[in-house]
């Protein structure tokens, strides 16, 4: 069985009662439906052949009461297969969009890095939209036309003439053959047109995202450009699915014109010579005018069907993807204490094995030490951080351990909760500041929030907004500055009280003052806990426990501040350079180097 069919099928399953009862509701309206023409073609006969039937207003009014109840139940029936089947297609959407999510939160950073936002974002919208249209709608008209073929031509050969219904029919055959060309066509551009939808999405997510970077070097109408280009794609390929329609459609509605003419010249006839009657004449007419609708239903089958199982094969090709970072960890590892070890730690990122970003790495840091990590840009510091957070798995697993586990045996729930992380891109979401700081931990007191606003050096700040902490900051925090925003973030990490915490550049936007602060209450909160540091300045890390400095991924020098300082090496060569660049700022209170950070200094 086809795998995308698979896939709906198990959401289908689970909703089966829902659908059976639509089902039910609207084979009851076709079967009433297909009704209605007989009792026309009876009330026309009968009164053309009153005289003869006494038909009279007794009769008339049976008929006309008999319509009125097969109206109540086609009304009721409508609304029925209605809920349920529109229901149940929503249902289904809503399942599908919610597996979706959560699978995507179990992606390793590697799918990330290759899959644009955009794109997917056009999984979560147009793709369900077609999903859903194939479950709902097109599951009633393919059975609605089922349904309504068989009683129509029952009810054409069995109550009128055999030969007149082959007249009628055999102009539709082509229609049918007509489909199978247009569905594999149409299969084909709605990959496309989906495709150009999400380059479209991608394209505006990312030019709205980086709208600041955009005015600050005046490239509107270059970015204007590129979106129209884009742009343009799409409405081809949207295009190209419509022309296809274009050309479907009005081929379908000739055929069925020429089936309508053929049953008026073939049908006249026989009711001419007597061989039919002028009420089965008439109802056969309106069988003809009901068998429009299953032809025509056909074709717009076939679409949503190539639609549909083109979108389907665009969300099964998510729920197939597999995290490279898979939960291996045992059970019985409840907690940490904050033990880290590098043994030999050597790691590349995919497709540049031939150059590590770091390299034959040994550090051993004991709970509750500090270890502080330095070197210059592109050393890899962050990696480091990614590592131990298990953004990322090393070759071996002994390369990295905590309290003497593998990080693959320690469950990724327990590290991640055991670890409070300050990446180098504070991210803040589009929320209140207080839950911004809150965001971790559940139920979390008001008084907890401050105390930890006020460890970060923000709750003054906080203060400040409109609204205080109930301030709703914008898209990833762009309503704040950048040292605010640092600071809500280490705000957010000390909320998780965790027994290691770990800061990747995360006092950069800071000023030195606020800094000094900021690391007197982390000194003074994280006794007797694991802290890593991450940083450029010096000044961030000169009380640790233990420096490590980092050259092009390997390990330069290990140490005390005083003991790195002795050694007159790269650290030594830093600090100079970042203590003649303070002495300048000094000296020079109104020349701006503001944006040379400690570690971009000295390269």
């Amino acid at each position: 069985m086809n795998r995308e069919l698979k896939l709906a099928l198990s959401y289908l399953r689970r909703y089966w009662l829902q659908y059976l009862l639509g089902i039910l509701a609207l084979f009851i309206v076709d079967r009433v439906n297909a009704g209605v023409p007989l009792l026309t073609g009876e009330l026309i006969d009968g009164l053309t052949n009153r005289a003869e039937t006494g038909f009279g207003l007794e009769s008339i009014r049976a008929i006309a009461l008999r319509l009125l109840g097969m109206g109540a139940v086609i009304t009721l029936g409508r609304f029925g297969w209605r809920y349920f089947l529109f229901g149940s297609a929503r249902s289904v959407e809503r399942d599908l969009r919610r597996d979706m999510f959560a699978h995507l939160e179990t992606l390793s950073m590697a799918y990330f890095n290759e899959h644009k936002t955009g794109d997917l974002m056009a999984h979560f919208t147009n793709d369900l939209m077609s999903v859903r249209r194939l479950l709902g709608m097109t599951v009633i008209t393919i059975f609605d036309a089922s349904v309504m073929l068989i009683l129509v031509l029952w009810n054409m050969i069995a109550y009128v003439d055999a030969r007149l219904t082959l007249t009628a029919v055999a102009p539709m055959i082509v229609i049918v053959i007509g489909n199978v060309f247009f569905g594999k066509h149409m299969h084909r551009r709605f990959l496309k047109k989906q495709e150009a939808f999400s380059e479209l999405t991608d394209q505006v997510q990312e030019s709205i995202s980086g709208i600041r970077v955009i005015k600050a070097f005046v490239q509107e109408m270059a970015q204007l450009k590129a979106f129209a280009r884009i742009n343009a794609k799409n409405r081809e390929k949207n295009l190209a699915v419509v022309r296809l329609v274009a050309i479907a459609i009005p081929v379908l509605e000739l055929i069925i014109g020429l089936s309508l003419l053929a049953t008026l010249l073939y049908g006249g006839r026989l009711a001419i010579y007597g061989q039919i009657t002028p009420g089965q004449f008439v109802a056969f007419n309106s069988y003809v005018g009901m068998l429009v609708w299953p032809m025509i239903a056909v074709g717009e089958a076939v679409s949503s069907v190539s639609q549909g199982m083109a979108s389907l094969k665009r969300i099964r090709a998510i729920l197939d993807e597999q995290p490279d970072i898979r939960d291996e960890g045992d059970p019985a590892i409840t907690g940490l204490k904050g033990d880290i070890a590098l043994n030999g730690l050597t790691f590349a990122y995919p497709g540049a094995e031939s150059r590590p970003a770091l390299r034959d790495i040994s550090v051993r840091v004991k709970a509750g030490e500090t270890l502080a990590v330095i070197g210059r840009t592109g050393s890899g510091k962050t990696t480091l951080a990614s590592l131990l957070t298990r953004l990322w798995d090393t070759e071996r697993p002994d390369m990295l351990t905590m309290d003497g586990h593998p990080l693959r045996s320690i469950p990724l729930a327990v590290l991640r909760r055991d670890i409070a992380y300050v990446p180098q891109d504070s991210f803040l979401f589009s929320d209140t500041v207080e839950h911004n700081i809150a965001f971790a931990c559940e139920n979390a007191a008001h008084e907890d929030v401050v105390r930890a606003a006020e460890a970060a050096q923000v709750h003054e700040n906080i203060l400040e907004f409109p609204e205080g902490y109930a301030t709703v900051v914008g898209e990833r925090g762009v309503t704040v500055s950048g040292g605010q925003k640092q600071r809500i973030s280490i705000a957010r990490a000390l909320m998780k009280d965790a027994p290691i915490l770990l800061l990747d550049d995360a006092l950069s936007a800071v000023d030195t003052d606020t800094e000094e602060k900021i690391l007197a209450r982390l000194r003074e909160l994280r006794q007797g806990r694991t802290t890593v540091i991450i940083a450029h300045r010096i000044s961030t890390i000169q009380h640790a426990d233990h420096v490590l400095v980092l050259d092009d991924g390997r390990r330069a020098e290990y140490g005390t501040h005083a003991e790195l300082l002795a050694l007159n090496g790269l650290y030594r060569s830093i600090y100079d350079k970042q203590q003649l660049e303070k002495q300048f700022h000094e000296e020079h209170p109104a020349d701006d180097l503001s944006g040379l950070k400690g570690g971009e200094a000295h390269e």
